[in-house]
């Protein structure tokens, strides 16, 4: 009987055992793998000032210089930088090169060519009331006039001449070397759309598309507005340049032949693949100026824009450090700003950020300076 007991009791105790360690995985905490739990505020009843608020979740910050295509607010001028309806002849120009250019066409190009037509057209006319077999029954035996020959012969030579000297000084302007001052504007050509370097503010790159129609646009995509310029030719990202500050304009291309032209400039310069094409030009009034492709490259040429957007040196500056570059001869610019996360101090401002304050002026001003 004993022996008996002690076998049920063995096998009882067995299947406890089995039981509990069954039962164990259930039973195990959730604390080592719980998430942690953010303090709800604590509120003094009756003093409603004495309330501590709940955590600042993380935020980051807009630079006031970056308006939504990528470049400080400015408005657009409608008569300047691009086509206007009813107006014939050059866009204004706002480059040294551009008004000496504008100058020769106006000036000196246009009045030789209004006069050789129509010195030519009276003489088509007169030939041709004065020679009539009516007029002429008898034809004239002439063969050789020495001062005729001589006149239409070094008249034309002379003009040529004229037409030559300024030209080649226009040519020459237009292919000048910048100098070491200069700010270096990398162009490069894809199908279809333009992508833009800075070799001497750390190398950041700005990528240009199209903006499509209202009614084009698909999910996600931003439509041109009316403060973004004309249709075909305003781009979600503009080029910034500064006033004044000589630029280095190189061109190349990712596939096919592309060409960069701004006709307010007086720049229209090849992009070719595996080459660099080299100009430079400065611009000399703040504004926006548009341009596009002017090399047929493909099923989509006339849809790769350019807009470039010139501003003062100051906003310039404030611009690429913006975009996360630099200066030349300054420190490298930290990433955007962004307040730390929830019960973390921001870091304070260090002693060369409030040097770059003060040396440059605020983003309102200088934007309201711009767009005058």
């Amino acid at each position: 009987m004993i022996g008996i007991k002690s076998i049920a009791l063995a096998a009882g105790l067995a299947m406890l055992s089995i039981g509990s360690a069954n039962a164990a995985p259930q039973a195990t905490p959730i604390a080592p793998v719980s998430k942690p739990v953010e303090a709800a505020p604590t509120v003094t009843v009756g003093d409603p000032a004495a309330a501590t608020p709940a955590a600042t979740p993380a935020v980051t910050t807009i630079d006031p210089m970056l308006a939504v295509d990528g470049a400080p607010a400015m408005a657009i001028d409608p008569k300047v930088g691009q086509p206007v309806v009813g107006v014939l002849g050059l866009q204004p120009q706002v480059t040294r090169t551009g008004a000496q250019a504008a100058w020769f066409h106006n000036w000196l190009l246009m009045p030789v060519i209004t006069f050789i037509s129509v010195l030519v057209l009276f003489l088509l006319f007169w030939v041709v009331v004065r020679y009539r077999r009516a007029a002429n029954p008898v034809a004239s035996k002439t063969s050789h006039n020495t001062v005729l020959e001589v006149l239409w012969t070094g008249v034309p030579v002379l003009i040529l001449l004229g037409l030559a000297l300024p030209s080649i000084g226009l040519l020459q302007a237009q292919y000048k070397p910048a100098p070491k001052n200069a700010v270096t504007l990398k162009a490069i050509g894809n199908q279809w759309y333009w992508s833009y370097q800075y070799p001497d503010n750390g190398g950041f790159e700005v990528t240009s598309n199209m903006l499509k129609e209202a009614s084009e646009v698909g999910k996600g995509e931003r439509a041109r507005t009316a403060i973004d310029g004309p249709r075909l030719l305003a781009t979600d990202q503009r080029v910034v340049l500064p006033v004044g500050v000589p630029i280095r304009l190189i061109t190349t291309s990712n596939d096919v032949i592309h060409s960069w032209e701004i006709p307010a400039f007086w720049i229209k310069l090849d992009a070719v693949p595996g080459r660099l094409n080299e100009t430079s030009f400065t611009i000399d009034k703040p504004g926006v100026y548009f341009g596009v492709c002017s090399e047929l490259c493909g099923a989509r040429h006339g849809y790769m824009p350019i807009t470039v957007q010139a501003v003062t040196p100051a906003v310039f500056a404030q611009w690429v450090k913006a975009k996360g570059g630099t200066m030349p001869g300054a420190a490298a610019a930290p990433s955007p700003a962004v307040v730390g996360a929830a019960g973390s101090a921001p870091a304070a401002p260090t002693a060369a950020d409030a040097a770059a304050a003060n040396a440059l002026p605020a983003a309102p001003a200088a934007n309201a300076s711009a767009g005058q």
